[in-house]
């Protein structure tokens, strides 16, 4: 999926979603203004600004003949909630200037969080985003997964190894589960705190989950996804909002899938490192599967960007299927390539569709 740790590119077309089933006609610009507009200030001042959020998460529609609109927004506001810095680094990314090295910083953080008060200016976002889409595509909120969130706390950014994250669960694996824990809890008010502004669905994002093995993720992750869907749903039918369907995306962690589809999600995002066959082999029928296109594949000649795209479909099928890249586009990547990649979609959809 266009997905969430490319933290220079295009982050607003982080999850273009496009439904086999659906097609409506192309909306326009002059010119593709998302860079422009990032560019103009600091990214987190960015994220706390709910009219420009608004405008990031409003222009890929005006290029692009999408089904879906995600909120402009990242997955560290949720550490920056618990009392964390974050800040984004030029050439480098997101980095924590004093991240957890032990058990007792977990002390330093905020215990109980008012999302309302830290994240509210996400909400608003959402809201104003919902009433300037006057209805045309659903509006679609996310979250960070615990271990994510967690491995950036211990590793103060990105890591290839995420040595210091893996290696508390190992020293401390009680510790760790008191901070999963605790990340657990926010992003369950989080989450619903975004239905309650006008998300019309949620994507959960664990992006490190192919850092861990199958046992590891089993402990670290897989109780707090599954518990994050159980309580979220729960809290929507408590609060009489609408229990509106879960994404969920753990990137690389094929050996899970069965786990996952049980896990309370509507929908299994998929990575590029899968085949859709065995993905549809191994997955319940009534499990709606996402991706999962290779990003670099927007590299390609217009022309071949359509053939592995009609070959993606083909591998899905036209059934609870929701068409999209396999993880994030990266900031050199051509906005007529992501063009390219939209149309090849509604063009196969619509061939496939006739032959069924």
């Amino acid at each position: 999926m266009i997905s969430q740790r490319d933290p220079q590119d295009s982050q607003n077309l982080r999850m273009m979603l496009f439904s086999v089933q659906h097609e409506e006609k192309r909306q326009s610009t002059p010119q593709f203004e998302f860079r422009e507009t990032r560019a103009a200030q600091d990214f987190f001042a960015t994220c706390r600004s709910p009219e420009t959020c608004c405008e990031l998460t409003l222009q890929p529609l005006r290029r692009f003949p999408l089904d879906a609109a995600i909120i402009f927004s990242d997955i560290l506001v949720v550490p920056q909630a618990l009392g964390m810095e974050v800040v984004m680094v030029p050439g480098k990314g997101p980095t924590f200037p004093d991240p957890l090295k032990g058990v007792e910083d977990l002390l330093k953080l905020h215990q109980k969080v008012d999302v309302a008060t830290e994240l509210g200016y996400v909400f608003q976002a959402i809201t104003l985003t919902r009433h300037k889409l006057e209805g045309k595509v659903p509006l679609i909120g996310f979250s960070g997964a615990p271990w994510t969130l967690m491995s950036y706390m211990i590793e103060g950014g990105g890591s290839n190894t995420m040595a210091k994250a893996k290696a508390w669960l190992y020293r401390h694996p009680e510790a760790s589960h008191r901070l999963l824990t605790l990340l657990a809890d926010v992003i369950v008010d989080y989450l619903v705190g975004q239905v309650a502004a006008g998300a019309q669905a949620l994507q959960l994002f664990e992006s490190h989950a192919g850092h861990l093995g199958p046992e590891q993720f089993s402990d670290f992750c897989l109780p707090y996804i599954r518990s994050i869907a159980k309580r979220v749903k729960a809290k929507l039918r408590e609060d009489t909002l609408p229990v509106v369907p879960m994404i969920v995306f753990a990137k690389d962690a094929h050996y899970a899938l069965e786990d996952l589809a049980q896990s309370g999600y509507d929908v299994i995002g998929l990575d590029w490192t899968i085949r859709p066959e065995d993905a549809r082999q191994r997955i319940r029928k009534d499990i709606t599967l996402q991706g999962n296109l290779d990003p670099c594949a927007l590299y390609a000649p217009k022309e071949k960007i359509g053939e592995l795209v009609k070959k993606m479909l083909e591998g899905f099928g036209t059934q609870r299927y929701i068409a999209n890249l396999g993880h994030g586009l990266y900031p050199d990547m051509s906005p007529e390539h992501v063009g390219a990649f939209v149309d090849a979609v509604h063009a196969h959809s619509r061939h496939l569709n006739k032959c069924r």
